[in-house]
């Protein structure tokens, strides 16, 4: 991928993601709300931010998303829902991917060009077997319905791009310290270097379609 744009660039993946794809010779640019001002819950910061990159690009990774919003984590059972949770997580995780498709999908333009938004396998409706944390199930599957409709379009408007969902894994990052400590975890730089590996194997017959770091598909 010689130009690559990432966004969240300032988190564990994304900072990863930067740092992989910087060791290969790609010209990345990395946007995040810390250090660009880039807020995914903002319509007009993600235009603002959009119009002002200089395309093409070959690769695009949304990978800004939160499980812990304004000190809410996630829910054990049904009475720990509240409506503001969902609402904040959906904004960042559900409405944030689809912002990021509509202002920054127009910015790719090379043979096979990839949108990969990175979810969880969590928003895996097939393999929710534990039940809880609901909100943030429930915004990252809407996160993968946005990326296959996405890719339906983009599949017309662009032939040869691909769009996908892809799960990192559990990663040992900040939003994991808390929910994830007792379990194996990847370091960031083993989850972008997994990515990658997928990414760059990836043909437009691929669009659409849901893959865990090691390149195996997950049940939507």
């Amino acid at each position: 991928m010689r130009r690559a744009l990432i966004l969240g660039a300032s988190g564990g993946i994304g900072a990863a993601l930067v740092a992989a794809l910087e060791a290969r010779g790609s010209a990345v640019t990395g946007l995040s709300r810390s250090a660009t001002g880039l807020d995914l819950t903002d319509a007009a910061s993600v235009a603002r931010a959009a119009a002002q990159l200089s395309p093409p690009f070959d690769l695009i990774v949304n990978a800004a998303g939160a499980l812990e919003i304004a000190g809410r984590g996630p829910e054990k059972r049904l009475a720990d829902i509240e409506a503001e949770a969902f609402t904040a997580q959906f904004a960042l995780n559900a409405t944030g991917m689809a912002l990021a498709l509509r202002h920054f999908a127009p910015l790719l333009g090379a043979p096979r060009p990839v949108f990969a938004g990175l979810t969880a396998r969590l928003g895996s409706i097939g393999d929710n077997a534990l039940g809880g944390w609901m909100a943030y199930r429930a915004s990252k599957a809407a996160a993968n319905q946005i990326l296959r409709t996405a890719s339906v379009e983009l599949a017309r408007t662009r032939p040869g791009s691909v769009v996908v969902a892809l799960h990192p894994g559990t990663v040992a990052t900040p939003m994991t310290d808390r929910y994830a400590a007792n379990r194996p975890r990847l370091a960031p730089a083993e989850a972008a270097a997994g990515l990658l590996a997928v990414i760059d194997r990836l043909t437009p017959a691929d669009t659409g379609s849901f893959y865990d770091m090691r390149g195996l598909p997950i049940a939507w």
